[in-house]
């Protein structure tokens, strides 16, 4: 199969409509092969890190004082009393956690806790690549996880709503994928804007023309932050105390927030798996502008945005954004730089790798990657299949 072939496919059957950022095309020319052994340990920090995150979110329910230091927007802080009846049981947890490899070993920058991204890469992207390399198969699908999840969870044939900003065609492609999916497999779903859910006890309602009625659950891919600019109108506070099934409920700002690390050690809680593979994250205060050790980013910062890797963005850019971490420091945190390990083509060129993995309810459920010729992974990455030696899949079934 061509490049130009496999480019096809991606597109359209793997709903990447748009495969261009600017002038950067956004479809690899490669495929990233892990062993048998690199898989079960992503795997396993990756579940590890799932439930340590899900214990510092039980210890913050109970200690709402600590989420002051979080910074985020003083609404989310007066919305967040209402998660005091939140009920983990009733909902889905998903999360990405971004590994990297490292001159020192593996290391994650992050976790994407609120709305991850990175559906259909992680599940349609690697079932094309594995045509052509035999012996190789891709490791989990996050879509048909995430179904028998909410499968276990709510009433066969129930209604889904997929809540998104509808004015970006690039989040509609994402919901395009998963709406297909779950509508193959038995559930009705329905598109709708976040002020297109109406809440009655609690309980989801749509109020789409011609699709009005009870929400049996809901993916939002509509981030937390955004919820506070709609109209006051609006009862967005209803999802915090949704009592129909979320993915994810509201409970994921918690972690979105890049200065959770700032206060781990006040939650009375162990976390050994947080501490061992993300970098020392401290108050970007603590830092001078000429300390080329340390890198800063934004509170709640998404898809690699203003992350200031020196080598990446000019000078001018770097200046810009160190001024305003001491201006606004809650807005950010500096975080110690690791030194990113690229891997190497056959024709001699390098790349940096991020590898997303996927846990659903603590479970791992499938690989995301990314790779970009910078050691930053932005808008302008490039998606990567990920496949795995078929030894990994058989030995688990």
């Amino acid at each position: 199969m061509k490049y130009s072939d496999y480019r096809y496919e991606v597109i359209f059957k793997a709903y990447k409509w748009d495969p261009q950022v600017d002038d950067n095309n956004t479809i690899s020319k490669h495929v990233c092969l892990m062993n048998e052994e690199t898989a079960k340990h992503l795997e396993t920090w990756a579940e590890e890190l799932s439930k340590e995150t899900i214990l510092m979110e039980e210890a913050l329910i109970q200690n709402l004082s600590l989420a002051k230091d979080l910074g985020l927007p003083k609404k989310i802080l007066k919305a967040l009393k209402k998660l005091k009846d939140y009920d983990k049981n009733k909902h889905i947890r998903l999360m990405r956690f971004d590994f990297h490899p490292t001159e020192e070993g593996w290391a994650i920058s992050e976790v994407n806790s609120d709305v991850p991204g990175g559906f259909a890469e992680a599940s349609i992207l690697p079932e094309i690549a594995s045509k052509l390399f035999e012996g190789y198969e891709p490791y989990k699908n996050a879509a048909n996880i995430l179904l028998q999840e909410f499968k276990s969870k709510i009433k066969k044939s129930g209604r889904i709503a997929f809540i998104y900003a509808t004015s970006y065609s690039d989040d509609r492609q994402v919901m395009e994928f998963l709406s297909d999916y779950f509508n193959e497999n038995g559930f009705d779903t329905v598109f709708v804007a976040p002020d297109h859910i109406k809440w009655i006890d609690k309980k989801a309602y749509s109020i789409v023309y011609g699709q009005e009625g009870d929400v049996d659950g809901i993916i939002r891919f509509f981030p937390l932050e955004w919820l506070i600019n709609l109209s006051s109108k609006v009862n967005w506070e209803g999802y915090y105390t949704s009592d129909t099934c979320s993915c994810n409920h509201p409970i994921s700002i918690f972690a979105q927030s890049k200065r959770l690390p700032l206060i781990w050690d006040k939650l009375g809680i162990d976390i050994p798996i947080w501490k061992s593979l993300l970098p020392a994250t401290i108050d970007p205060r603590l830092i001078g502008s000429k300390d080329e050790d340390w890198i800063f980013k934004p509170t709640l910062g998404r898809v690699g945005e203003d992350i200031s890797i020196k080598g990446t963005m000019p000078e001018k850019e770097l200046l810009k954004i160190f001024k305003e971490s001491q201006r606004h420091p809650k807005d950010w945190v500096a975080q110690r730089l690791f030194k990113s390990k690229p891997l190497i083509t056959e024709n001699n060129e390098a790349y940096h790798l991020c590898v997303g993995v996927f846990t659903i309810s603590t479970k791992s459920a499938g690989f995301y990657g990314r790779i970009s010729p910078y050691p930053r992974i932005d808008a302008r990455a490039e998606d990567i299949p990920l496949l795995v030696t078929k030894a990994v899949k058989n030995e688990r079934l």
